[in-house]
């Protein structure tokens, strides 16, 4: 048998965001999209051409299967998608402007993902033609039985062989059942094959500071020696990790972004372009394009780290372009940036 899928697990839910970069303590209209990292990422993969299957766990109502064919307008997978529980999660997003920050409040309690259980979803079945794993930290700040089917779907991904990919995606306002962030993800961080995140997460796992990223226009120079220093010392606590990869930004305004990205593998470090965005449409879901770019390079082109690095970062700073949590671009439209 042929493996060639690439399989994501975690939560999606409804983003209400009001109109106009409205408050949201303005107006009397929503605006609703479905949206959640892993979900992103799944669609990005299928924009790119790649085979995916998204599991989850949704409920059996109008919004559930409006949600399940959302995914699946995209060529998205859904055949190990679960269902039960009474609603799918909710958050309302605050778009930023000019020196106003952006601004999220999470209604997500008891949904059908966060009641998850070990044992609901047949992983041996949905691995059984995939090449690769991808899940986020998200799943596991949400329950402990959604920490406990992402445990169970990393480790039998490890007993099938396939290749497993983490984004750290650290979210600190989602962790109340008491359980430590770095406890839980650790181990599960350290059966990865692809490690994603930002400085901060990073720093999260390993316990060791990244340098700083302070770019303010696209000429600014990163301090390679200072970050391959920094991955050296990370490779020692996450021996299993073949690809290490940051992703850097930088924001000066709400619409004013600079993004970069480093990429560690064999004791080598690989660096990127700056991007300078002085035109941010919507900066939800940038590093879920990122990751989701990178596992599709990857691959594509294998150990040819310089382009997979390059190639992510394109279709990161694309996702900045677009409304919306999924990042809609083509193979084509991110080489043609590149």
């Amino acid at each position: 048998m042929t493996r060639n899928k690439i399989v994501t697990f975690g939560e999606i839910m409804l983003r209400m965001t009001r109109p106009d970069k409205q408050r949201i303590t303005q107006g009397s209209e929503w605006l609703g999209l479905f949206g959640g990292s892993e979900a992103n990422v799944a669609v990005s993969l299928a924009m790119l051409g790649d085979e995916v299957e998204y599991v989850t766990r949704l409920p059996r109502n109008k919004i559930g299967d409006a949600c399940r064919n959302e995914i699946r307008k995209y060529n998205v997978g859904t055949d190990f998608i679960a269902y039960g529980g009474d609603r799918l999660g909710l958050y309302y997003y605050e778009e930023s402007a000019a020196l106003r920050g952006s601004s999220i409040v999470y209604d997500r309690e008891d949904s059908s993902l966060t009641m998850m259980q070990k044992g609901m979803i047949d992983w041996k079945a949905a691995f059984a033609d995939a090449k690769l794993f991808h899940w986020s930290g998200i799943s596991c700040a949400l329950s402990e039985g959604a920490a406990s089917a992402t445990r169970e779907a990393i480790e039998t991904a490890g007993e099938m062989e396939l290749v497993v990919s983490c984004d750290i995606n650290h979210r600190a306002n989602l962790w109340k059942y008491g359980a430590d962030a770095h406890d839980v993800l650790m181990p599960m961080v350290a059966q990865s094959d692809i490690v994603f995140g930002t400085a901060g997460e990073w720093q999260l796992i390993t316990g060791l500071k990244a340098p700083d990223f302070k770019a303010i226009s696209s000429d600014y120079v990163l301090e390679e020696g200072a970050y391959l220093e920094f991955f050296r010392h990370a490779q020692k606590i996450l021996p299993k990790a073949k690809k290490m990869i940051i992703a850097l930004r930088n924001t000066l305004s709400a619409n004013h972004h600079l993004l970069s990205g480093v990429l560690y593998a064999d004791d080598r470090l690989y660096t990127a372009r700056v991007y300078d965005i002085d035109n941010v449409l919507d900066p939800m879901g940038v590093g879920d394009a990122f990751i989701a770019a990178y596992v599709h390079a990857f691959s594509k082109n294998g150990n040819d780290n310089k382009k997979c690095l390059d190639f992510a970062l394109a279709a990161s700073a694309l996702k900045n372009t677009i409304p919306g949590d999924f990042n809609l671009v083509t193979e084509e439209e991110v080489e043609e940036i590149i």
